[in-house]
């Protein structure tokens, strides 16, 4: 099935690729804010974890394969953490060193996620940058190699108060480690039908980067790769945040202890949250109109809709059609939505304009949705409001040449 994205230009696709690394960052600033009013701090902080260990290592392995970076080193895991959702480009400003293949270290410049959680308090910010990163480093690394440690060298609360780089720390591979332990839920996201969704393969003989296989950059220009390759990234990062939210949703359901309706309330939360937002964003990154049409072309380059492999979609003038897929068979994003349970379109296009408003009909997993304008602006919808708070949600990107990095 051919990707939605193939319709856009290479240029396009360069300027949209960050921007869904970016949305999938703010996946938990959706999420998280209705764990913890129903659940507290702590068990948040659990639910984070066992989310981002139960799915990088899958789409980390997954993206490795797809730009021709295997290995066991230092170098495909700094590769890796440059694609991955969790380090979106210069708003996780990941800066490289590379000493050799088995020792390197990373520091942040700009921590977007750390400015989000500062004005919370000194206990969300250890939550952040101790109880939920250590783990969490570890199990994206074991992707490569399950025998890298990822350890500070420091990192906040900061002091003093402006400290910078916001953190630093040491990447080391040595057989004298431990392996690092998956943990059981790995296995239940990994039989998903997300992680087993194939996707075109790239165009070798299209103009651009192929691949990753050359060497580590400072930055990724995704202005060098090429329209198969970015077409293939494209869909692979909203896979990550498909199996990111297949994680949470285990997650969640553990803690809702047969809460049926408590379950569905978060998650349906969360995605109206950021359903909001990263139309909103894909709307201004690709200068689309703030009509029906331009709103219709939002909801069809939506990683909720994406990649079209997952999740099923036919798009004609004028309206949208989903069927039933392998997506609402993982019980994904878009299994939530329906004639009946349309807020996450509404937020979507409402974000566009205010004036829009999504007419949705048909059955729970068979539905048609057409964009109308009326007269009267919608009040943004809660859930959106709440992922404003995070500074990921007005980020700017800005130019950055792309050096090789030598060992040092």
């Amino acid at each position: 099935m051919m990707s939605r994205y193939a319709a856009l230009s290479r240029e396009e696709l360069a300027t949209l690729v960050p921007e869904l690394l970016l949305i999938g960052q703010l996946i938990d600033r959706s999420g998280m804010a209705w764990c913890i009013s129903h659940f507290g701090r702590e068990a948040m902080l659990q639910i984070a974890i066992e989310e981002w260990a139960a799915s990088s290592p899958l789409y980390t392995k997954r993206m490795q394969k797809a730009l021709k970076y295997e290995g066991v080193d230092i170098i495909t895991i700094f590769k890796g953490l440059q694609l991955d959702i969790g380090a979106p480009p210069q708003f996780m400003d990941f800066r490289y060193t590379v000493h050799d293949r088995w020792h390197g270290e990373f520091h942040l410049d700009h921590c977007g996620a750390l400015l989000d959680v500062e004005p919370m308090g000194e206990d969300y910010v250890r939550g952040m940058c101790h109880d939920i990163e250590d783990p969490t480093f570890d199990a994206t690394a074991l992707a490569t190699n399950r025998r890298c440690q990822v350890r500070p060298i420091h990192r906040p609360p900061r002091t003093p108060a402006d400290r910078h780089p916001h953190c630093r720390w040491t990447v080391v591979i040595d057989e004298s480690h431990p392996e690092v332990e998956f943990i059981p839920q790995l296995d239940i996201v990994g039989a998903s039908r997300a992680n087993s969704c194939e996707l075109e393969p790239i165009d070798p003989d299209d103009e651009g980067m192929a691949d990753y296989s050359g060497p580590l950059l400072s930055d990724l220009d995704f202005g060098a790769f090429s329209h198969s390759a970015l077409v293939r990234i494209a869909d692979e990062v909203c896979l990550q945040m498909h199996l990111l939210v297949l994680s949470f949703n285990l997650a969640v359901r553990t803690r809702a202890n047969g809460d049926a309706a408590l379950e569905h309330s978060i998650r349906n939360k969360q995605l109206i949250g950021i359903a909001g937002v990263a139309a909103d964003r894909i709307r201004r990154a690709l200068d689309l109109p703030a009509d029906a049409n331009g709103a219709l072309r939002v909801l069809e380059l939506h990683p909720m809709l994406n990649p079209a492999a997952y999740v099923w979609a036919d798009v004609d003038p004028g309206f949208l059609h989903v069927r039933r897929s392998p997506a609402h068979d993982d019980g994904a994003w878009i299994s939530l939505v329906s004639p009946m349970a349309d807020l996450p379109l509404q937020a979507a296009v409402q974000a566009v304009d205010p004036h829009l408003r999504a007419e949705v009909s048909g059955s729970e997993s068979d539905w048609t949705v057409r964009v109308i304008e009326t007269d009267t602006a919608a009040k943004e919808l809660s859930e959106v409001s709440v992922v404003r708070v995070s500074g990921g949600a007005e980020f700017v990107f800005q130019p950055r040449k792309s050096l090789p990095l030598t060992v040092v």
